[in-house]
C-alpha cells in the first residue's frame, strides 16, 4: 500500500495539516487546533511495544508482558510513540511497523506513529540483548568507539545506523548515552563513551550529525540524548533504576564537568533529551529525581542552555510496574509519597514533554478536567512532538518497503565495517617479549635484540583456547587440546560483578570489580603453564593487577566477536584502542575515589588513554 493510497482510504478529504506544500509551522498549528484534550494527552506518552512472530500484531493479551495491546493503545488511548522491545528479522520489523502505521491512519486524525529503539548496532553475546542486533551491522559498544577515538568513524557508524533504522521504520534513537564513567562500579558504563568529557563531547557531536544530519530532516533518525545532566556519579555505583541507587553525588564539586558533553550535543542539534532517574544530593539543586526537577529541566536545560526540543522522561517515573517478573516501584525519587496525578503534574511543571514507559493519558485528561492543568500547557509540549513528526516526514511517508530491507540492512559492506571496527577497538594493555623462535620461553624482563613481543601472534602457531570458538581459532593457528602442547594460550574473560536477584535486576552488573580467589586461580594457573594472552571484556573498569602481572599479553575489548579479536591478535587488523577509563589497582582505591571526578585513582594499573600498538 502506498502512502497516498493509505491516507485516501481512511479520509475522503485532505485537511490542511496533510498538505505537504504548506510550511511545517502552519501544518502543526492546523492539526493542533483540531485535537481534543484526549488526543493531545495520548501524544504525550511513549511506552514499550512488542511485535508478534514474523512482524504480526500481538492481540492475545495472554502473550503480552503488558496490560494493553498496541492496537488498544493506538485506538483507545490515542498513543502514537512506541519503543520496540526485542526484535526479529529486519523485514519483519518493517512489516510490523507498517501494520501499526495502518492502525494509526484509522484514527480520527491519522497521526502517524514514531517508532523508537534502544541501540541495535553493537556486538553482544548476551541472550537478553542479542535479539536487538539480529540482522543489523554490529560494531563494538560505544566504549569501543571511544577507544578508537575517531570522530569520522563515529559519524560513519551513526550514518549506517540511520540508514538501517530508516529501512525498518525506526525514526527515533533512544541514544546516544553520554553519561561520564567517573564511578567505576556503575552498571551502565558499557553504554557510555568513557570517563573523559572532552572525548565524549567530540564523539557525541559526530554521532548526532551522523544520525540526524546537520539539521533534522526527512532522512534523519532523531536522537534522544541521555541522561541529562549526566548519570555517572552514582553513590557507591548503584543504579537509580532501584531505590538503593537513587542518590547521585558530587563529592568533588564536579557537576558542571558532567554537563560538558550535553553542551556539545546541544550544539550538534540533538532533537530530544532524556533526564535520568537519579536525584542530586547536597548540591544547589532540589533533591528530587531529574525528571521532576524544574530547576534542572526548565532552569538549566531550557533557560540556561536554550534547549527548545523534546524532553522525554526515562521509563517508569509515575507508575509501579512488573518487569520480567520483578515488582518495580515508580522511580519517583524524592516525591515517592506523592499521588500518581501529583507526579504527572510535577513532571509537566518541571518542563518535560513526554512520559516514557507509561500509558496513562487519562491522568492528564483528569488533571485538565479538574482545573489543575491548562490546555495551553499541553499545547507547548504537543506542538514540539507534532513538529518533529512533520520534520521527519512521517505524515507524508509513514510506510517503508519490507522487500528493500535485504539490500539496505546488514549488507556485506556494513557487516565488514562493523567487524573491522571491533578489531580496531581492541586495546593492547601489555605485550611482553619472549625468546625469538619459541613463544613457550618465559618472559624476559631485559629483552635482547633476539627477543620479540608475544603479539602479533604468528600464523599457524600452536594455540590452546578458553572462551574462544575452536573452529574459529583454527583459521588462525593450530588448535591443541591442552596447554602443555601449546606455544601460546588465548583466554577470554569478562569484568567481574556481584550477581543480583530478580528477573530485571540481574541484568545490572554492579558491585565489586575484582575477581574472587576462586575465579582468579584458574586464570593465573594457565598463565603459569604457558604464555597466555588474556582478553578481557571491559563493561566496567576491572581490577586486574594479578592478571596484568602474570599474563604474557593482555588486551581489552568492548564488545567483540572471536574472529575480529583474532584478527587483531594475529595482526591482520591493527588494534588501535586506548583505554576510555583508567583501570584501578584495588577495590580500596575504587572506594576512595570521588564519584564525580575522572581519573581519580591514586595508582591505576593502567591509566586513561593507555594502549600499545604493534
Amino acid at each position: 500500500m502506498t502512502d497516498t493510497t493509505a491516507r485516501t482510504r481512511f479520509r475522503a478529504a485532505t485537511c490542511p495539516y496533510e498538505d505537504a506544500s504548506l510550511p511545517i509551522e502552519e501544518r502543526v498549528a492546523d492539526l493542533l487546533g483540531r485535537m481534543t484534550v484526549e488526543e493531545k494527552a495520548g501524544l504525550m506518552f511513549q511506552t514499550i511495544a512488542v511485535m508478534g512472530p514474523e512482524g504480526t500484531l500481538l492481540d492475545d493479551k495472554g502473550s503480552l508482558p503488558f496490560e494493553f495491546t498496541v492496537r488498544e493503545m493506538i485506538a483507545e488511548k490515542g498513543m502514537n510513540h512506541f519503543n520496540l522491545l526485542g526484535g526479529g528479522r529486519p523485514e519483519h520489523i518493517a512489516q510490523w511497523h507498517n501494520r501499526i502505521q495502518e492502525l494509526a491512519l484509522e484514527t480520527r486524525l491519522g497521526i502517524p506513529v514514531t517508532l523508537s529503539t534502544d541501540p541495535r548496532h553493537h556486538f553482544t553475546d548476551n541472550p537478553g540483548t542479542a535479539a536487538y542486533a539480529e540482522g543489523f551491522s554490529q560494531y563494538p559498544e560505544t566504549l569501543g568507539l571511544a577507544a578508537i577515538g575517531d570522530e569520522e568513524l563515529v559519524r560513519e557508524f551513526a550514518d549506517l545506523m540511520r540508514r538501517e533504522y530508516l529501512a525498518v521504520g525506526i525514526r527515533l534513537a533512544l541514544h546516544p548515552q553520554i553519561d561520564l564513567a567517573t564511578e567505576p562500579r556503575w552498571s551502565r558504563i558499557n553504554g557510555t563513551f568513557g570517563e573523559d568529557a572532552e572525548l565524549t563531547g567530540k564523539l557525541v557531536a559526530a554521532y548526532i550529525r551522523g544520525a540526524q544530519g546537520e539539521t533534522l530532516n526527512t532522512e534523519s533518525v532523531a536522537c534522544m540524548t541521555k541522561h541529562f545532566p549526566g548519570g555517572g556519579p552514582q553513590l557507591d555505583g548503584e543504579d537509580p533504576h532501584f531505590p538503593y541507587g537513587r542518590e547521585q553525588v558530587y563529592p568533588g564539586g564536579n557537576f558542571d564537568y558532567h554537563l560538558e558533553p550535553f553542551r556539545k550535543a546541544l550544539a550538534a542539534g540533538t532533537s530530544q533529551m532524556m533526564p535520568y532517574y537519579g536525584m542530586p544530593i547536597e548540591t544547589e539543586h532540589e533533591a528530587v529525581a531529574f525528571g521532576f526537577n524544574k530547576g534542572i529541566i526548565t532552569g538549566l536545560l531550557r533557560e540556561q542552555l536554550g534547549f527548545d526540543g523534546i524532553v522525554c522522561t526515562d521509563w517508569g517515573l509515575i507508575s509501579d510496574a512488573n518487569i520480567m517478573g520483578q515488582t518495580m516501584p515508580a522511580r519517583a525519587w524524592g516525591v515517592e509519597e506523592s499521588s500518581v496525578p501529583d507526579r504527572v503534574l510535577r513532571v509537566l511543571e518541571a518542563g518535560c514533554d513526554q512520559f516514557g514507559g507509561e500509558h496513562i493519558p487519562e491522568r492528564i485528561v483528569d488533571l485538565v478536567a479538574a482545573g489543575r492543568l491548562t490546555e495551553e500547557r499541553l499545547d507547548r509540549s504537543v506542538r514540539r512532538l507534532l513538529r518533529e513528526k512533520f520534520v521527519l516526514g512521517l505524515f507524508d511517508h509513514p510506510f517503508v518497503d519490507p522487500t528493500a530491507t535485504a539490500a539496505l540492512v546488514g549488507t556485506d559492506a556494513g557487516i565488514a565495517a562493523g567487524l573491522r571496527a571491533q578489531s580496531r577497538s581492541v586495546t593492547v594493555l601489555k605485550n611482553t617479549t619472549a625468546r625469538k623462535g619459541s613463544a613457550r620461553d618465559a618472559s624476559v624482563p631485559d629483552a635482547s635484540p633476539h627477543d620479540e613481543p608475544v603479539l602479533p601472534l604468528a600464523a599457524g602457531i600452536r594455540v590452546y583456547v578458553q572462551g574462544v570458538d575452536a573452529d574459529v581459532a583454527a583459521g588462525y593457528g593450530t588448535v591443541v587440546a591442552t596447554p602443555e602442547e601449546a606455544d601460546v594460550a588465548i583466554m577470554r574473560i569478562k569484568t567481574p560483578f556481584e550477581p543480583r536477584e530478580g528477573g530485571f535486576e540481574q541484568f545490572f552488573h554492579a558491585g565489586s570489580l575484582e575477581f574472587t580467589e576462586a575465579e582468579l586461580t584458574p586464570i593465573l594457573d594457565l598463565c603459569a603453564t604457558v604464555p597466555t594472552v588474556v582478553d578481557i571484556y571491559l563493561e566496567r573498569p576491572a581490577v586486574i593487577p594479578e592478571i596484568a602481572d602474570r599474563s604474557a599479553a593482555l588486551v581489552a575489548n568492548y564488545g567483540c566477536a572471536d574472529a575480529p579479536l583474532l584478527d587483531a591478535l594475529f595482526g591482520r587488523v591493527q588494534p588501535e584502542g586506548r583505554l576510555p577509563f583508567e583501570l584501578p589497582r584495588s577495590m580500596a582505591d575504587v572506594r576512595a575515589q570521588r564519584s564525580d571526578v575522572p581519573r581519580d585513582g591514586k595508582d591505576p594499573v593502567f591509566p586513561f588513554g593507555h594502549g600499545l600498538t604493534y
